[in-house]
Parts: C-alpha cells; sequence; structure tokens
C-alpha cells in the first residue's frame, strides 16, 4: 500500500481502487462511508498520489508530505461553516476551480459534507461538477446519498468506504503502544471511528464517562430535578473531554506560530486552522452525545432481551428521536434535557 494511505485503516478495496484511478484521474469523485472510515484521510492521500505523479526524489516526497497534511497550495478543502454546505460555500468551490493550479497542471478539491448541502447550493454545485475546469478534480465527502444529491452523484465515480471494525481499531491501538485494557475501551467507544480511537486512547476520564451515561437510567426518577442535576453532570463531563483535543491543538498553533516566524503571516492559514479547531470541538461534543445515545441503547436493548418491557421500548423511541435531532445542531442543554425528559419513568 503506497504510504500517501497510511493513516486509512481497513479500506483494502478502496485504496486500490484510488491508487489505480490517480494514474488517469477523472473530473469527479464521491467517497461514501460513515464519518471516521477514513474518507478524508483518504481523500488527501488521493491527491497526494495525483500530484505527486510524474515527480522523483525531493520534488515528490515535497509533494506527498504536503498533500497528505493538507497543506499543498493545489490542494482545498472545503467545509460547511455551519450545518450544512451553503451558497457561499458551493461558490467558493466554483472560485477555486477557475483559478489555475499553483504548482503543477491539476489541483484537488476535497469537499466535505456533501450530503448535508443546502437546496439552495445544489445547482450551483451541479454545474461545476458537470462542466468541470479542465485542471480541477473534484472529491465530494459523504456518509450517503440522499435523494436530493443523486444527480450530483450520479456524475461522479463513486468510492465505497466501510465502518472499520473494533476489532481492527483495537489491533491498531495496541500496535501503537496504548495498553490493551484502554485500547479496548476507546474501540468500543469509538463506533468505528478511528481518528476518534486514537485521541479516546489519550483519554483518562473515558471510563469516567461510560459509567456516568450508564448510571442514567437508574437515575431518572421522574422529577425535574433529577434531569437537571444529570444535564450539569453530563455537560461537565463532556467539558472535561475536550482536554486531549485541546492539547492537540495548542501544538497546531504552536506550530503555526513557528512557522509564521520563519516565513511571516501572508498564507499561513491561522484564519483556516482557527476555524477547522472550532468544527472538530464541535464534532467531538457531537460525539460524545452519540456515544452516550450508543450506551444507553445497550442497556435498553438488553432489558428488552430479558423481558418484554413497555418502558424500555418507549425509551428506545426517546433515544431514536434524539440521535435524528442531532442532525440539526441543538442546543446541547435543551437537548440532553429533552433525551433525559424522554427516558424519565412516568410518575
Amino acid at each position: 500500500m503506497s504510504s500517501n494511505f497510511a493513516s486509512v485503516i481497513g479500506q483494502d478495496v478502496a485504496i486500490a481502487q484510488l491508487t489505480s484511478a490517480a494514474e488517469n484521474p477523472v473530473h469527479a469523485y464521491l467517497f461514501l462511508g460513515p464519518r471516521g472510515s477514513g474518507r478524508a484521510a483518504g481523500a488527501l492521500g488521493f491527491a497526494a498520489e495525483i500530484l505527486s505523479a510524474g515527480l522523483e526524489g525531493p520534488a515528490g516526497e515535497r509533494t506527498q508530505r504536503l498533500a497528505v497534511e493538507g497543506t499543498h497550495p493545489d490542494v482545498i478543502v472545503v467545509e460547511a461553516q455551519g450545518a450544512g454546505l451553503r451558497v457561499v460555500e458551493a461558490e467558493e468551490i466554483i472560485r477555486h476551480g477557475s483559478i489555475s493550479p499553483v504548482e503543477g497542471s491539476r489541483k484537488v478539491i476535497v469537499v466535505h459534507g456533501v450530503d448535508a448541502i443546502e437546496e439552495a447550493a445544489i445547482g450551483k454545485l451541479l454545474k461545476v461538477i458537470e462542466e468541470p475546469p479542465a485542471s480541477a478534480i473534484f472529491v465530494l465527502l459523504a456518509e450517503e446519498v440522499p435523494p436530493e444529491i443523486i444527480t450530483i452523484a450520479s456524475r461522479c465515480v463513486r468510492i465505497e468506504f466501510v465502518a472499520v471494525p473494533t476489532q481492527l481499531i483495537e489491533t491498531v491501538l495496541f500496535t501503537e503502544g496504548v495498553p490493551i485494557k484502554r485500547a479496548k475501551a476507546a474501540a468500543a467507544a469509538a463506533s468505528g471511528d478511528m481518528s476518534r480511537a486514537r485521541l479516546l486512547a489519550t483519554d483518562e476520564a473515558l471510563a469516567v464517562r461510560a459509567a456516568l451515561w450508564q448510571a442514567v437510567p437508574g437515575r431518572l426518577d421522574g422529577s425535574g430535578a433529577s434531569v437537571f442535576q444529570l444535564t450539569n453532570e453530563l455537560r461537565e463531563a463532556m467539558d472535561g473531554a475536550t482536554e486531549a483535543l485541546d492539547a492537540k491543538h495548542a501544538v497546531e498553533l504552536e506550530d503555526l506560530a513557528a512557522r509564521v516566524e520563519l516565513t511571516g503571516e501572508r498564507g499561513a492559514g491561522r484564519s483556516d486552522l482557527v476555524a477547522r479547531q472550532k468544527r472538530e470541538v464541535r464534532r467531538l461534543r457531537s460525539d460524545e452525545l452519540r456515544f452516550g445515545l450508543a450506551t444507553l441503547s445497550r442497556h435498553y436493548r438488553d432489558r428488552l432481551i430479558e423481558a418484554p418491557d413497555p418502558a424500555a421500548e418507549d425509551a428506545l423511541t426517546a433515544v431514536s428521536s434524539a440521535s435524528d435531532g442531532l442532525i440539526r445542531n441543538p442546543n446541547e442543554s435543551l437537548w440532553l434535557q429533552s433525551l433525559l425528559l424522554g427516558l424519565s419513568p412516568a410518575r
């Protein structure tokens, strides 16, 4: 396997397809798969393969390294600033596509969250995919293909990514030096997301948060006071969960400061880095909520396995509704309160 895909775990079929496609790429690709499956890293590895074609020695190595890092001038990464891709992001994609590559004959434009695109932006993105600039290669990332992007998807070569098996995540973490007990806990909490598993493997409080979610059903007594107390505790626990990510972000900012000292502020990408870090924090908190939902779901399903339990069925319905609501980036406190009220036993 090419070293450009070294961080992509458990995706041998997709990597083989991309390695072959990089030799003669078409204008647009759609990478489909669950979060954490390696779509984003795969897109950067694919860009490295494309942009380094024909280059040898230090020039090829530099191109590959910068592309994999996402800092090559001919790798453009576009992410939604809100819940979904808006017209302003679609126009940004068009603008980037119209500008000639900086170093070579091609540029790769990676677009995150195409399945969450707003209706007003669909036509603009479709047009640039249907009439692509000669030098631009588009890599669109999505978890699924909802009806509104079927036409866009039909204009792209589809590459499928699968959820990374928990056992494989455990193995990878263990080979990276994570103690086996912590590797198992991180893999179980990561829901097939390798990058999240690595972050959780450095999280001393993971077991504490897991125990807090496991205790929720037994602590709900039908009163508003129990809901209020648990909401506060869960939010405080999630605040603690960001510490490992905060440490990672601090290192990134230090590295940026060092680069600025050497090369100057112009083109350093400070605003892009800060914006990405904010998105990562929001995503982490959302992942923590999904981790809690998975923990609750297992609890109530286990109850149903033991015996018919209408209360457990109602609780699972509440969990499902809460999961659907996360898509809309709700207020965290209100979302937790609504979930816990839905789980609370009738008084």
